[in-house]
């Protein structure tokens, strides 16, 4: 057993495609086959059932990648310990980001690192939370920008800042003119909300003290913040919108945002890794940069409520 072996049998699971899992592995089809073939015949075991198509893991195959999993983990560990005595910012760090934090915090982000870590390798993928906890699992990525808590005990929740919420109004809209927004003023069927599966629209749900399944009038679905507020903009309804995406709002802007009376609404973000995580300085890293880049009056709860999300 080799620790190549294990790398394309986390390879196959991943991509669940022979050409797909060797294109990724820098080898070809038939290389990665033979040692996937071999490392079977040396456990006496089928890893993966190939009569299914996309292929998939055995019972026991599953239990084997896992445990590959966590031996790869292990495995790079002395590297990083070297890194980290030599006091240097290189090798690969995979940042998964929710698409409701990403287009406020990703582009400012993104330069500062790539400007004073040039050598640092950034991959970032933009998902939900839900698939960011199965990534961090799995191996698939180091560290997340995610809203808490998750409540789950292998993952690891370092709090960043705090979002006040904010109810964003159409000119037309009865809130319009109020200084102050009350939950019970949120008429549901104005209310415009993002698809099933973000977190924030179980925030809002919750906030809103509406059911998950509610029936509204109209149903669009968007996991894209912006296009929420085109909506409002063109028509009479109301949205919600986390701190980070009014900030750079103009004065015009400003005027169709409203505040929730206080304590004011948010949600809680935070750099979230798995428990057995072993890049700790660049994620460390990573964390200094996120909060020189957020507001410090955004980093302390203050008159700020955490409303929960449900999984």
């Amino acid at each position: 057993m080799t620790l190549t072996q294990l790398e394309y049998i986390i390879a196959l699971d991943t991509h669940r495609h022979f050409v797909l899992a060797s294109e990724k592995c820098f080898v070809t089809q038939p290389t990665l086959s033979m040692q996937i073939q071999k490392l079977e015949d040396e456990l006496g075991i089928k890893i993966f059932d190939r009569t299914k198509q996309p292929v998939i893991p055995t019972e026991i195959g599953t239990s084997i990648i896992a445990q590959a999993r966590v031996i790869l983990r292990e495995s790079k560990m002395i590297q990083h310990i070297i890194n980290d005595q030599k006091d240097t910012m290189t090798g690969e760090l995979r940042i998964g980001i929710i698409p409701t934090l990403a287009p406020y915090l990703l582009p400012s982000l993104f330069k500062k690192m790539r400007e004073k870590y040039p050598q640092l390798n950034l991959i970032i993928k933009e998902t939900i939370t839900e698939e960011v906890v199965l990534e961090l699992k799995n191996n698939r990525l180091d560290c997340g920008l995610v809203v808490t808590p998750l409540k789950d005990s292998s993952i690891r929740e370092d709090v960043l800042f705090y979002e006040e919420l904010f109810v964003y109004v159409s000119k037309k809209n009865s809130l319009y003119d109020k200084k102050y927004v009350l939950v019970s003023d949120i008429d549901p069927e104005q209310l415009w909300l993002l698809e099933e599966g973000h977190c924030f629209r179980s925030q809002i749900l919750n906030l809103c003290e509406l059911r998950k399944s509610a029936d509204f009038h109209f149903k669009y679905e968007t996991g894209n913040i912006e296009t929420l507020k085109r909506m409002v903009d063109k028509s009479d309804g109301i949205t919600i919108l986390p701190e980070l995406a009014v900030m750079e709002f103009t004065k015009p802007q400003l005027k169709l945002v409203k505040r929730l009376k206080e304590p004011s609404p948010a949600r809680e973000v935070s750099l979230v890794t798995h428990r057995d995580h072993i890049k700790t300085k660049l994620i460390k890293t990573l964390k200094e940069e996120v909060l020189n880049i957020v507001p410090r009056q955004m980093q302390k709860l203050h008159t700020k409520k955490v409303v929960e999300i449900t999984y």
